[in-house]
């Protein structure tokens, strides 16, 4: 949907634009790193101190990975028929109109940031954990990583895709590793877990799952990677589904046998509260060998993870100051094809991320994840009726029905989380809530700001 506000923003844009040379393999390389990180190393135990029982666990991931896949269904469609960088904020605007697509944006972007943070500050965890020279230096290695990969982003997107690539095929090999490991050996009986607590009935159940699911989420988060990208993919209707769906499986599949490995060899029971089950798992099967090299294989993934998220991020807040919903100097473009002034303003926001706890991100952040992805499903419906005769070249399988139950199940999950979690829920709707002012102020500030560069 061509706008004056969009042809000022790309006016501005810069001697560089966005090049579009990516394919499938970046495609699902990138919703990889974006998914598989610091998230199936930490809430596994965290769900279980929720739901300790097995097939209440094993109940939270599935559900969580039945949200996954319809919301696949649906992003396939939207993203192949608005193939342009900047993730969901597209689909929301385009359907909904600016103050939509600014609220999907701007969470977008700022979950986004909160993400790549959270993800290093396990880095900096597990790497103190391996190197005792580094203990108490937690947040300057998680600030370390941060910039690392901004500068390696930077010089080109041939640096960045190639960085990703390199290390999501690394971090899967490893993955697999570890699970082939677990699966050769058999379990040990342990039997001083009777003392923990019971599985919870009733409505203790009801809020446990729903605080599981938080977690669960947060951990699946990513799988849509690719429409960060769509304008710089060579052949989106047909490349952006293909990655979508790869990656969905790919992680289905990952965090299936992740799981099963680690329960092969824990009962859910004993990694319960634990911000490691890998590593317990691992010191079953190589005594205290197994925690340094499953910390290797998480310190090595979570890189993956970072370099990801920060190309994600900055597309989101390049794609606002495009159609002039943020200061456009923020959709400058550089030679390289990178978005610079937007990678290092996302890189900022992610350091001040870098000063919190995971868990409170983590828990903040899955409600922001949500209530994006409803709009998004919203925005399908007013698609479907509003553009009829548009060319689509992927149709959500389905539709309207696995549209309806995908948007459904965001409606009850955000008012399950807002029932239950009355600590950090709450601030998603408060954020939200303040968007209005914030939109309206930043609209009249970029104005301004592309009505003076346009006379210069």
């Amino acid at each position: 949907m061509a706008t004056k506000s969009s042809s000022v923003g790309a006016r501005l844009a810069g001697r560089g634009r966005l090049i579009s040379t990516l394919g499938v393999g970046f495609g699902i390389a990138v919703a990889i790193g974006n998914t598989i990180g610091a998230g199936i190393v930490r809430t596994p135990g965290e769900i279980a101190a929720l739901l300790p029982s097995t097939w209440l666990y094993f109940a939270a991931w599935v559900t969580g990975g039945i949200y996954m896949t319809l919301g696949a269904l649906q992003f396939a469609e939207l993203g192949a028929l608005l193939p342009q960088s900047g993730g969901q904020y597209n689909f929301a605007r385009a359907a909904l109109g600016d103050y939509a697509g600014f609220i999907v944006g701007w969470s977008d972007w700022i979950s986004t940031a909160g993400s790549f943070a959270a993800v290093s500050i396990v880095f900096g965890e597990y790497t103190c954990d391996l190197v005792p020279a580094a203990h108490g230096h937690v947040r300057v290695l998680a600030a370390g990583v941060i910039l690392l990969f901004a500068l390696l982003q930077w010089k080109s997107m041939q640096v960045g895709s190639g960085v990703q690539n390199l290390t999501t095929i690394l971090k899967a090999v490893l993955f697999l590793a570890v699970v082939a490991v677990c699966f050769m050996h058999h379990a040990t009986p342990v039997t001083a877990v009777a003392s923990r607590a019971a599985a919870p009935v009733g409505w203790p159940l009801f809020v446990a799952f729903v605080l599981a699911l938080q977690a669960v989420i947060y951990t699946y988060d990513g799988w849509y990677g690719v429409v960060y990208f769509g304008g710089e993919v060579r052949n989106p209707g047909r490349d952006i589904p293909r990655a979508i769906f790869g990656t969905v499986f790919s992680v289905l599949a990952i965090y299936f046998l992740v799981n099963a490995a680690v329960v092969h060899l824990v009962s859910v029971r004993e990694f319960a509260g634990s911000d490691f089950a890998m590593g317990i798992a691992a010191r079953r099967v190589l005594g205290s060998a197994g925690d340094n090299f499953i910390r290797v294989v998480v310190v090595v993934g979570l890189l993956s993870s970072v370099n990801a998220m920060e190309m994600a991020t900055s597309r989101a807040l390049y794609a606002m100051s495009r159609d002039a919903l943020f200061f456009p100097v923020f959709a400058r473009v550089n030679a390289g094809g990178i978005p610079g002034p937007a990678l290092w303003l996302s890189t900022a926001v992610g350091l001040c991320f870098a000063m919190f706890s995971f868990e409170r991100v983590a828990a903040i952040l899955a409600s922001f994840f949500v209530a994006d992805y409803a709009l998004s499903f919203v925005s399908l419906f007013v698609l479907r009726s509003r553009m009829p005769e548009s060319e689509r070249p992927h149709r959500a399988w389905g539709y309207p029905w696995t549209t309806s139950l995908a948007l459904a199940a965001s409606i009850v999950f955000l008012a399950g989380a807002l029932a239950s979690d009355r600590k950090n829920t709450p601030l998603t709707f408060i954020v939200l809530a303040a968007s209005y002012p914030v939109y309206r102020a930043l609209k009249w500030a970029s104005r301004r700001s592309a009505a003076r560069a346009a006379l210069l």
